[in-house]
């Protein structure tokens, strides 16, 4: 009986501590502390660190709960990329993913093997641990703060993070082979890369595939769905790995197949696996904290932050600015893609490996993670707000996304039911904005169905429900957003609505449910403000175009190349106080007219 009673008291210990990481989620959401360092804290409090409640020290069952996890956040992270983002960055993330990942760990390595007296191949180890980036914890705070990323450095920081973490562990057990095994020669490396990589990527594919004919042509029960799909991931990195590919980039694959796809109970498995996802985050993220020794942290404080200021300063910046040289991105977007190059629960999970293989010193690669990791994320994870905004890479304008509501339609997968409650100041209610694709079924008033011919107009507080392929009905938030006009317009207030100057008119207009004359939808944007600005334009032009305006963002050589869309109605200008004031305004319109 006192087994059983072992084991009961096991199971009440380890619901405590994923209720305690759920409910601290509350206070670090309001704080905006990063999730991550909270369920760190909550694991090393209740271990040896803390009260001492819980002696921990069963590192195979953490590298299994983190492969799971792992497998399952990467899953998820591809279910949500659209393939049009995947396409548009694919370029320098995948450079970031890859050359980037192994410049960093390089730059790393010199300070280790200083400050730890390590030999070349142990400090490559240790910059292989920590060089990949956790874009969970980013997009976190960045949402916590109401903050939106320029539509390309949010992609590139997405990308990257999906496609970072199998490299990542690729270098890492290749290394960690070097100091159990012996030297291999880099034609041996290459070979084993391109092998991890090609089946990975054909069994990814694959599985994804199958995973959507069976949710597609198989009935199968109501509430099946969704665990299906999740363990359909798990099978999927398991052959991945079973056959000597990467697991991960396996289930980040397929995961990006099935969600680019049209799938019966889409939405279920969505919310589904943002549960499931959370959950294993929370438990791997507090058995991490679990292992970790306080004496023996300590010992590796100093070393472990000269590696953490190295990371910070110097090998990250440097990687991101010789890995994006090739391609479009403004100094201002290298700045911030390379600060944002938090360090998370990949790092430490990855320096469970050597403790998982009994490697000499493996306790110092799993300290020096742990203490990277806590380092980063208190620094870099506290100022990535107030960075994005003196940099000007996320717009200021805290416009919080509507809550919306997803209903699949039993028999089809063309169309979903799509619901938003309406705000006063949504670009939908005042300019009757909806893009052609979207058609209002029913509207719910006062607990009342009314059909749209009933409820016309609508009104302030009713609930929209609408008819909308289920992959562009996330693009409706953009129409429910409750946006007060600003004092004074601003380029930078834009939000969501930004595209390049190459769009055309007619692009704008299928989005956007715009009327554009035939023979000018083919006309692009830069085109269209070259034509209606009678000089050069200049950044914060505006240009009507029926119910909307857009405003020149970014110039190059006197020509648009980004441009902002202001949906929301623009307040009258209220007569400056002051006779200098009005003088001002005057002079303006003066100017303005004159062109």
């Amino acid at each position: 009986m006192s087994a059983l009673d072992t084991v009961s008291l096991g199971i009440l210990l380890g619901a405590l501590l994923v209720l305690a990481g759920i409910l601290s989620s509350l206070i670090a959401m309001r704080f905006g502390a990063p999730l991550l360092f909270v369920f760190l804290l909550v694991g090393m409090l209740a271990g040896e660190a803390g009260t001492g409640m819980i002696a921990f020290t069963d590192v195979r069952s953490t590298y299994i709960v983190g492969s799971v996890a792992l497998a399952l956040i990467l899953f998820d992270g591809g279910l949500r990329t659209r393939f049009a983002t995947f396409r548009n960055v694919l370029g320098p993330a995948v450079v970031l993913a890859t050359v980037g990942v192994v410049v960093t760990a390089a730059l790393t390595a010199p300070v280790a093997k200083l400050v730890l007296n390590m030999n070349w191949i142990e400090a490559m180890l240790v910059g292989a641990v920590v060089a990949s980036t956790d874009a969970a914890a980013v997009f976190f705070l960045l949402h916590a703060r109401g903050l939106r990323l320029r539509p390309r450095v949010a992609a590139t920081i997405e990308v990257e993070s999906g496609s970072n973490d199998p490299f990542a562990v690729f270098l890492t057990i290749v290394l960690v082979e070097f100091l159990f095994n012996g030297e291999r020669s880099w034609q041996q490396i290459v070979l084993e890369l391109a092998r991890e990589a090609v089946l990975g990527t054909v069994v990814g594919l694959i599985g994804g595939r199958a995973i959507v004919f069976v949710l597609n042509r198989l009935g199968l029960p109501q509430g099946l769905h969704a665990p299906f799909v999740t363990t359909g991931a798990l099978v999927i990195f398991g052959i991945a790995s079973v056959v000597h590919g990467s697991g991960f980039l396996a289930v980040y694959l397929a995961g990006l197949v099935v969600g680019n796809r049209a799938t019966r109970a889409h939405n279920t498995v969505v919310v589904f696996l943002d549960a499931v996802t959370w959950l294993a985050q929370i438990v791997m993220f507090v058995l991490l904290g679990l292992l970790v020794s306080p004496t023996r942290l300590l010992a590796s404080t100093l070393p472990a932050l000269a590696i953490a200021v190295t990371l910070m300063l110097v090998a990250r910046p440097a990687a991101v600015f010789a890995c994006l040289a090739p391609f479009n991105f403004s100094w201002r977007e290298k700045t911030f893609i390379a600060w944002v190059g938090l360090r998370g629960a990949v790092g430490i999970f990855l320096a469970s490996i050597p403790l998982l293989v009994q490697l000499p010193n493996a306790e110092v690669y799993f300290n020096i993670a742990f203490v990277v990791v806590l380092t980063s994320l208190l620094v870099q994870g506290w100022s990535i707000a107030p960075a994005a905004r003196f940099l000007h890479i996320a717009f200021p304008r805290a416009d919080h996304m509507p809550r919306r509501v997803e209903l699949d339609l039993p028999g089809q997968l063309e169309q979903e039911i799509v619901g938003y409650p309406v705000s006063p100041h949504s670009p939908y209610l005042r300019r009757g904005l909806l893009p052609a694709w979207a058609r209002p079924t029913l509207i719910v008033r006062e607990e009342k169905i009314l059909s749209p011919s009933e409820a016309a107009p609508v009104q302030p507080g009713d609930y929209v429900y609408l008819l909308a392929p289920p992959e562009k009905a996330q693009a409706l938030d953009r129409f429910f957003v409750d946006m007060p006009p600003p004092a004074r317009p601003d380029p930078r207030l834009l939000g969501d609505f930004f595209v390049t100057g190459e769009h055309t008119l007619g692009e704008l207009a299928e989005i956007y449910g715009l009327t554009i004359a035939p023979e000018e939808t083919s006309v692009s944007l830069a085109d269209f403000f070259a034509t209606h600005v009678k000089r050069a334009p200049r950044q914060g032009d505006t240009v009507p175009l029926g119910p909307i305006a857009l405003v020149a963002h970014m110039m190059s050589d006197g020509r648009v190349t980004s441009v902002g869309l202001r949906l929301a109605d623009e307040e009258e200008e209220e007569p400056p106080a002051t006779l200098v004031g009005r003088l001002r305004q005057y002079g303006r319109r003066l100017l303005a007219r004159l062109g």
